[in-house]
C-alpha cells in the first residue's frame, strides 16, 4: 500500500497520525454512546470524551513541531536529551535544568538549556527529532503546553526565558526522590 500513495502523502500521514487515532476514537465513542443504553452507552460517551482530550493534545504536539529537515538530530532518553549537531553538540539532563530559552534571532530559532553547571545546549527548533522536546518541556513544573505552543507559532522579538527554576527549589530529581517521613 505504500507505494500506492506518493512519499509526500505518506509523510502527511504520519504526521496526522495521532489526530487521526483520536478522531477515529471520538466517532466509535460517539456511535457508541448514541446507539446504545445503560453501561455501554456510557462507555461510549467516556470514549468520546478520551477522543476529545487526546485530539487537543495531538493537536498541541502538532502545533509544536517544526517538520524537522534541519540541521542536527535530537534524541530524548530518560529525560535526558542528547543533540548531534555538525558544528555544536552535547547533553542536557532535565533534572539539572535551571533554565529553557527560545532565541528566534539565531537562524532557525534555537532551544537554550542551561544546566546547573552553567552548560548551555542550543538546539534548532527545526532539528531532526525536535518534535519530541513538547512532551520533555510541558513535564517542567509550572511551564504550560500552551505557552510553549503559543511562544513557537509567534516568536518573542528577542531571546526569551520560558521556564526558569527559582533559587529556593531544589532541583527536580531531588526533590522528586526525597523520601517522606510520617
Amino acid at each position: 500500500m505504500a507505494d500506492f500513495l506518493r512519499p509526500e502523502a505518506v509523510a502527511a500521514l504520519a504526521r496526522w497520525r495521532e489526530v487521526m487515532i483520536a478522531a477515529a476514537l471520538f466517532a466509535a465513542g460517539l456511535w457508541l454512546g448514541l446507539t446504545s443504553f445503560g453501561i455501554l452507552g456510557w462507555i461510549g460517551w467516556l470514549l468520546a470524551a478520551g477522543g476529545v482530550a487526546l485530539g487537543y493534545a495531538a493537536l498541541q504536539r502538532l502545533r509544536f513541531a517544526r517538520g524537522g529537515g534541519g540541521v542536527g538530530i535530537v534524541t530524548i532518553d530518560e529525560r535526558r536529551v542528547v543533540y548531534y549537531g555538525p558544528l555544536t553538540g552535547g547533553v542536557a539532563d532535565l533534572d539539572a535544568l535551571l533554565r529553557l530559552e527560545l532565541d528566534p534571532q539565531a537562524h532557525p530559532a534555537h532551544w537554550i538549556l542551561t544546566s546547573e553547571d552553567g552548560e548551555q545546549l542550543a538546539i534548532p527548533v527545526d532539528a531532526e527529532g525536535a518534535d519530541g522536546l513538547f512532551d520533555l518541556f510541558a513535564a517542567l513544573p509550572g511551564l504550560s503546553p500552551g505557552t510553549l505552543v503559543s511562544r513557537v507559532e509567534t516568536p518573542p522579538t528577542g531571546r526569551t526565558i520560558l521556564w526558569q527554576r527559582s533559587a529556593t527549589a531544589p532541583a527536580i530529581a531531588k526533590q522528586a526522590r526525597t523520601p517522606t517521613v510520617d
